[in-house]
């Protein structure tokens, strides 16, 4: 490999321009290929990433030896057969959230990645937002206190989605969140979700989970709602804390509120309101972040936060999730 890493990227919908935009821009790494089967949307991309080669044909860039990694951000349901392509072919891989809509599939990406010894990373983006880092932060330092429970909303009118439903649309996103902060899995999960736009396809969705350390969390997704919502509560024995994407300045908030007991009796307990404060979060572009985490990992032989196997814990979660909705849907 040379001293900048030669990237490729399959898929210029709605995303892929802005993952082109970031390779195109870091002084680690060189857009040399972007491929799309519509010429409307390599073209739009040309003037983004100028200079950029631009084809129709996925093989272009698999055939392609100048090619160290390539990123995919096409239609979910080719995720992991072109994660799979990209890896067989010798190449690291980038590809954007979920790994897989199963994961009998997401664990074929992951057996690829390492037949072939190469980086496979997902692209589940919060991970690396610099407010949810900060969070991480805080709950893992014990500020909190012992977490007691964790809740999301995920909210907004549109965009209607037929080949997914709210739960894999937006809950990839919450789910890679909760599972980096609590760091274990589910061992139960619940789920529950109405189809009123779309028959079949649920556009709200209410998920409730269980961890082996005690730690609960309840999930509101939906694209069928009048508020525009990012939010993401952790709540501790000690402090609370809350991650609002929606706003431009203080994304983080900690709250000095909980149960104290009075030591003027036995038993009894007061309710604790102190500070509100936000503490810095630095304003960095999370897909930025991202991108410079994938080329860093492949520098230096280290393994990505949402490495494949990480992305493989998202999909099962997703899956169990997904089976407690068809198992509950309405008659």
């Amino acid at each position: 490999m040379s001293d900048q890493l030669r990237v490729g990227v399959v898929g210029l919908g709605y995303w892929g321009p802005n993952i082109a935009r970031n390779f195109h821009a870091m002084p680690e790494t060189t857009l040399l290929s972007c491929c799309d089967a519509s010429q409307q949307a390599r073209e739009r991309t040309l003037t983004i990433v100028p200079g950029t080669r631009m084809t129709d044909r996925v093989e272009d860039l698999l055939e392609d030896d100048a090619l160290d990694a390539i990123a995919l951000a096409t239609p979910v349901p080719t995720h992991a057969e072109l994660a799979v392509r990209v890896l067989e072919a010798g190449k690291h891989c980038f590809v954007e959230k979920p790994l897989a809509q199963s994961v009998a599939d997401a664990e074929r990406a992951v057996d690829a990645a390492e037949r072939s010894g190469r980086t496979l990373m997902v692209g589940h983006l919060l991970e690396y937002h610099p407010g949810v880092r900060k969070l991480k932060e805080l709950a893992d330092s014990g500020e909190l206190g012992t977490i007691h429970y964790i809740y999301g909303n995920r909210l907004n009118l549109g965009k209607i989605r037929a080949d997914e439903n709210a739960l894999w649309s937006l809950g990839a996103h919450d789910i890679s969140v909760l599972l980096h902060l609590v760091d274990e899995e589910p061992h139960e999960v619940a789920a529950r979700g109405e189809s009123y736009v779309r028959a079949g396809v649920e556009d709200v969705v209410f998920c409730f989970l269980r961890f082996p350390s005690g730690i609960s969390a309840h999930l509101h997704l939906s694209w069928l709602d009048p508020h525009k919502e990012r939010r993401f509560t952790v709540v501790g024995s000690k402090r609370m804390a809350t991650f609002d994407d929606m706003l431009v300045e203080g994304k983080l908030t900690v709250y000095d509120k909980g149960f104290d007991e009075d030591a003027r009796s036995y038993g009894e307990y007061i309710t604790r309101s102190g500070d509100i404060f936000s503490p810095h979060v630095p304003n960095g572009e999370p897909l930025r972040l991202e991108c410079e985490h994938f080329a860093a990992a492949i520098r230096d032989g280290t393994t990505p936060r949402s490495d494949g196997r990480s992305g493989l814990r998202v999909v099962r979660v997703l899956e169990a999730l997904q089976r407690e909705l068809e198992r509950s849907r309405r008659a």
